[in-house]
């Protein structure tokens, strides 16, 4: 089979690449060739495996020719983060709706109705005066987003169920939990002090967190995540249970509770280098985030969240 991955390059991307040369097969089909779709090269221990082709340039320009490859199946991750999308709305809209358009009327053209999953995200779920958001958002809560990303992934979710129902893909959306703990740099993610606040500490560097210790959030691992991910796309159409979004599973906890496990895996010190420095603007569009997150049906493909905030940064550090 041969595969394609947008946003390949990026940090659930590669990791789901990685996953999926190292199992060799997928929905009971050998892997032959993983196409990597991105504005950055992938690492090199990609590169390095025969059965990847890297291609690198906007994916918007590339869907020009996608339609020539008839892709068995996509996994479209390639997307502008949030922080990103509030600052530059045509930006958000370009890379965003435009790209997820261009990718699937590529697939439309080609005919052979690839399985297709779209990586949504939680952000679709805000607050509305005629429908109050529960603490607790399920895959029966209206999303109702309020920020321009999470409208921009409504509206893919959206667009996808619709082609699917015109049988041009086999389409099913996961709406992915904030993924933590991510290495490197801070990125334009609203949601990026998530990650900064244990990955700094853990390196010696001070951390400033922009919004309240008492703020709670849906948190996943990068290996839960793309475990997720698999599983949506080898999920029957019957098991998938319709063509509506689901939340992937989540662990809900609060910054309170991310400390204290950082202190309970690294010591006081790490926990010492965090400062409180309340920054208006993400926690604006924090505050109309879903304070947790479940699901039932992907609990019924057999997923699962993370037993604790201890075990995601354990599984950090054994990484580095």
């Amino acid at each position: 089979m041969k595969l394609l991955i947008t946003g390949g390059a990026g940090f659930v991307g590669s990791r789901l690449a990685r996953s999926l040369l190292t199992q060799g097969s997928l929905g009971g089909q050998k892997i032959d060739k993983l196409v990597i779709a991105d504005q950055y090269a992938p690492p090199d221990f990609l590169l390095k495996d025969p059965r990847v082709e890297a291609r690198t340039a906007p994916l918007l320009a590339q869907c020009a020719t996608l339609h020539e490859d008839r892709f068995d199946g996509v996994f479209h991750l390639a997307s502008a983060v949030s922080g990103e999308c509030e600052d530059d709305f045509d930006l958000g809209m370009r890379s965003n709706l435009d790209t997820t358009r261009a990718l699937l009327d590529a697939l439309k053209r080609a005919g052979n109705k690839p399985r297709f999953v779209f990586s949504s995200s939680i952000a679709v779920f805000g607050p509305d005066p005629a429908h109050p958001m529960p603490d607790i958002v399920t895959d029966e809560t209206l999303a109702m987003p309020q920020t321009s990303y999470g409208t921009h992934k409504l509206m893919c979710e959206l667009l996808i169920a619709d082609y699917t129902r015109k049988c041009y893909v086999d389409g099913r959306s996961a709406r992915l939990m904030t993924v933590t703990v991510r290495p490197g740099t801070p990125n334009g993610a609203a949601s990026s002090f998530f990650s900064g606040i244990i990955r700094e500490p853990l390196a010696g560097k001070v951390a400033i967190c922009p919004v309240p210790d008492t703020v709670s959030h849906p948190l996943s691992s990068a290996s839960l995540t793309v475990q997720g991910l698999i599983a949506v796309y080898a999920a029957s159409r019957e098991e998938f249970l319709g063509r509506s979004g689901i939340n992937l599973p989540a662990l809900n906890v609060t910054v309170k509770e991310m400390l204290e496990a950082l202190e309970a895996v690294a010591g006081p010190k790490a926990r010492s280098l965090v400062k409180f420095e309340f920054d208006e603007r993400i926690a604006n569009i924090v505050s109309n985030w879903p304070k947790g997150a479940a699901s039932k049906r992907a609990h019924r493909l057999g997923l699962h969240p993370a037993k604790n905030f201890a075990s995601i940064i354990e599984e950090y550090i054994q990484e580095l």
